[in-house]
């Protein structure tokens, strides 16, 4: 398997973090793109994924595989036990629904207040920007923080008490968070202390 990435980008984070958790990681070749030079907008990278985005899975058949939650589905599921996307309906719809509010409501914002309200990627690739925009999300981001806050006064994880793809996600979202200078607010004392533990694990500390 190859992985095309950009290291140190949030999303070819995640799916270092799935890698890590299903003991796949040496058995994949990690192929940089060059994104801050546009190398994710040429020809040859589009012909894998049309959206521009790292990161790509490319299977030994040629197939190609993007968006993380894809990614992680495939890894999840090669390996036998199922440890990251759930085991059961309920397992796998409530992982998939916290998930997704992590990449929404805190990833995704997060991001986009740093595309728009923010230089950014330079006005080469950042050729388009809205601050009213980015700023709208930057509360959105902080408005997540809070929600996530809520979650972790009750359970040990975002979805239950298994660690998860959905745990992967907002990880990633609080670490850009870092990057894009926006800080958890102090009251988040749960969320605060999740992060810390989850940093320990060694898909994430090594």
């Amino acid at each position: 398997m190859k992985v095309y990435e950009f290291n140190g980008l949030p999303n070819p984070a995640r799916v270092r973090i799935a890698l890590a958790e299903k003991g796949l990681t040496e058995k994949v070749e990690f192929i940089s793109v060059d994104v801050p030079n546009g190398e994710h907008r040429q020809p040859e990278f589009l012909a894998k994924n049309p959206l521009g985005a790292v990161p790509v899975l490319e299977l030994e058949d040629g197939t190609t595989i993007s968006e993380c939650t894809a990614i992680t589905e495939y890894l999840d599921h090669i390996t036998g036990e199922i440890t990251l996307t759930g085991r059961t309906p309920k397992e796998r719809a409530t992982i998939h629904m916290m998930q997704r509010r992590a990449e929404s409501g805190l990833l995704d914002a997060g991001t986009t207040y740093f595309h728009h309200a923010t230089p950014g990627l330079g006005p080469d690739l950042e050729t388009y920007q809205c601050a009213e925009w980015g700023q709208h999300q930057r509360q959105k981001a902080v408005s997540g923080m809070h929600y996530f806050n809520e979650v972790l006064a009750k359970q040990d994880y975002l979805a239950g008490e298994q660690f998860s793809m959905a745990d992967i996600t907002a990880f990633a979202g609080l670490a850009f968070a870092d990057f894009a200078k926006i800080d958890i607010p102090v009251e988040c004392g749960h969320l605060q202390a999740w992060r810390e533990r989850v940093s320990q694990r060694p898909s994430i500390s090594g």
